[in-house]
């Protein structure tokens, strides 16, 4: 063999050569992506906790002393109470692959049911209260049975559920406000949630003194919003029923050749979010004192904002009772770092709506991986 002849082989041969390594390295590349996320997928949490992290580290430093404060932190705790209840009942549709724009509303009609029923009525609290809860479970029902029955698109169903239960309210409230005064010579129960717990006193109670607690404050309403989150987390993740909610969102005609009653299903997951709404209705009262039926008129959205911050797929069949709290208590740290930071309301909504636009291409890469 001639010498340019070999020369030409070896060449050949070294391009083969690099070839090869230039594929095995964009394979290992595809490989760790893949390996990620496998890992997000498994794991949907994890963005929303590390954002909540960054968040933290951020506005420590943009607002220091302040940000950080034992009373700082209570009154975030506090203000996302009623959006990360409001967002485990969203949490409970949307793993269905729907959506309920009427989560306010039931809230509103049931704290004006509780409310006017007790003080204006004077009907016992016996039966006030469950009445409260007892309406918030029928407009779940009710939207369940739409959705089911009529085969129609949640949105659709939820929006049109929206005003009417938006008219109800305004029917039976009469547009009319319960002071905080007469709630609590009337129907003192239904501000119990806002009773304010200073957990040093608490630690002392218990002969504790712990001098890291001083200046934390929480309510019984956020103590009632976990209760809430473990339960329905239970639900999710230990019953028959959890799996039949993530069957359903994730492939209905194989769950329903499985042998999965998905209407059953559907129709209990919109009650039982009925019924979550009614707790945060209770809630709503003692935040707030009295009984209005203007308050929460922006929880429908943020309730979705948290939901889908906390990582769970507006596809369905994907997500968790942690990722919805992680996903409220981002949108309440960002909004309170951003104002103690000395940034406009207006760039509060903005940050909000850059990390809904982030959380949902996130979701959507995850999904164009897998497939």
């Amino acid at each position: 063999m001639s010498d340019d002849a070999s020369g030409v082989a070896t060449a050949e041969r070294g391009l083969k050569g690099a070839e090869q390594a230039v594929a095995s390295f964009e394979e290992e590349d595809r490989g760790a992506v893949r390996r990620l996320q496998g890992f997000l997928h498994r794991f949907p949490t994890t963005i929303p906790l590390i954002v909540l992290l960054i968040g933290v580290v951020i506005f420590a430093f943009a607002a220091p002393g302040k940000f950080l404060s034992p009373l700082n932190l209570s009154v975030v705790l506090q203000q996302v109470t009623i959006v990360a209840i409001l967002g485990i009942a969203q949490t409970l549709v949307i793993l269905t692959a729907g959506i309920d724009l009427s989560v306010g509303l039931i809230m509103i009609l049931c704290s004006v049911v509780m409310g006017r029923t007790a003080v204006v009525y004077g009907v016992p609290l016996i039966v006030a209260f469950p009445l409260g809860l007892a309406a918030g479970f029928a407009c779940g029902f009710v939207n369940g049975l739409i959705v089911t029955m009529l085969r129609l698109p949640p949105f659709i169903v939820t929006l049109g559920t929206w005003s009417i239960f938006g008219a109800l309210n305004v029917f039976y409230s009469r547009s009319e406000t319960i002071r905080q005064q007469d709630i609590e010579a009337m129907a003192p129960f239904l501000q119990w949630t806002g009773t304010l717990i200073k957990l040093y006193d608490v630690g002392k109670a218990l002969g504790l003194d712990l001098l890291f607690l001083k200046g934390w404050v929480v309510t019984y309403g956020s103590i009632l919003m976990v209760v809430v989150a473990i339960v329905v987390w239970y639900i999710l993740s230990r019953t028959a029923f959890g799996r039949h909610v993530y069957a359903t969102g994730d492939d209905p005609d194989a769950a329903r050749l499985s042998g999965i009653n998905t209407n059953k299903t559907l129709i209990a997951v919109y009650a039982l979010a009925g019924l979550i709404c009614a707790i945060a209705a209770w809630v709503l009262i003692g935040r707030i004192g009295g009984v209005s039926p203007q308050a929460g008129q922006t929880a429908n959205l943020d309730s979705i904002t948290a939901v889908v911050i906390g990582g769970t797929s507006l596809f369905g069949g994907r997500g968790s009772i942690i990722g919805t709290l992680f996903g409220a208590l981002i949108v309440g740290v960002f909004r309170n770092g951003l104002a103690l930071s000395g940034l406009e309301l207006l760039w509060q909504d903005f940050a909000v709506g850059v990390l809904i636009i982030v959380a949902v291409t996130i979701d959507q890469w995850i999904r164009k991986i897998s497939a």
